[in-house]
């Protein structure tokens, strides 16, 4: 059995006859969701955020110039690839349509491989947009994600913070005396130990909301929303003994292990706050493990 989830496509269009006509076509593969106006069509866009739009030209309140118009100006809807369908033949409709940001054509009386084929090519695209967006978003020898991805879930946790009045924990965390490790082994197994180091990590961080990044060269990166101060010296502690105890065996049989300086910081956001001091305390506290010894977690406090 296919448990994938169907992409959904939104028909915006009048015709009793060719809604019928549309969904006889595409319902074996997709959810077809139907509106029959362009402004129920821009709403139901705004709440569903279907994959594809089919959208009819001549509708009863505005037109389908209009309503793509419109689409193309809402945050949430303009990346919505629209298919224009109609029974309008003139190359100035379709050049019209084309330059208010529509991506296709389809002409009634509809042609049932055309059509299947015309929805076909935009998922096709989406689904390969979708690939390069995530692979841009990891890093590619750990697997974790990448700094660009922390950056993009931090703001929206932060945001949320504020809202909620909620608490929201950091860890910066950097393997110590690691330019020794890659001067001793070799660059190849300096990639291994980051690749064990992330994987024992990663493991750390227990809940579905905490958030594991590579921040770049040998440091780390946990976000711990709705975490308090205690919570999030307690997993920071967890995850330093977890990297101290991690046997790493290099690809020439040799094992070793390493450590990690860790510095945390908590903070209950405001609209005054800044993300950038968030972090950067994090980042002192964590040069603050160094100077004192390394292998050690060391708290923000204010």
């Amino acid at each position: 059995m296919n448990d994938k989830k169907k992409h959904t496509i939104l028909v915006i269009e009048d015709s009793e006859l060719n809604i019928a006509k549309l969904r006889q076509i595409l319902d074996t593969d997709y959810d077809v969701v139907v509106a029959r106006c362009g402004y129920e069509g821009i709403e139901t866009a705004k709440n569903i955020i279907p994959d594809v739009i089919l959208l009819d030209i001549i509708l009863p309140d505005i037109d389908g110039f209009e309503t793509i118009t419109i689409l193309k100006k809402t945050v949430a809807t303009r990346k919505i690839p629209v298919i224009f369908i109609t029974g309008l033949t003139k190359t100035e409709d379709e050049g019209k349509g084309l330059r208010l940001g529509g991506v296709d054509y389809i002409t009634k009386p509809f042609c049932v491989e055309v059509v299947k084929l015309r929805v076909q090519n935009q998922i096709r695209m989406l689904d390969y947009i979708s690939t390069i967006e995530q692979l841009s978003r990891i890093d590619q020898l750990t697997g974790l994600h990448n700094r660009r991805s922390y950056h993009e879930r931090l703001i929206s946790e932060w945001k949320l913070a504020i809202r909620e009045g909620s608490t929201i924990s950091v860890l910066i965390m950097d393997i110590d005396h690691f330019k020794a490790c890659n001067d001793t082994f070799g660059h190849l197994h300096g990639d291994i130990i980051l690749q064990k180091v992330a994987k024992v990590i990663s493991k750390s961080a227990k809940r579905p909301t905490d958030f594991v990044a590579r921040w770049g060269g040998e440091e780390f990166i946990i976000l711990l929303p709705k975490t308090e101060s205690e919570g999030a010296l307690i997993v920071a502690e967890s995850v330093r003994k977890s990297v101290e105890n991690a046997t790493i065996t290099l690809n020439d049989g040799r094992s070793t292990s390493v450590t990690i300086s860790i510095g945390v910081n908590t903070h209950t956001p405001t609209q005054e706050c800044a993300v950038y001091d968030f972090l950067h305390r994090a980042d002192k506290a964590m040069y603050r493990a160094k100077e004192e010894g390394r292998n050690r977690v060391i708290v923000h406090r204010e």
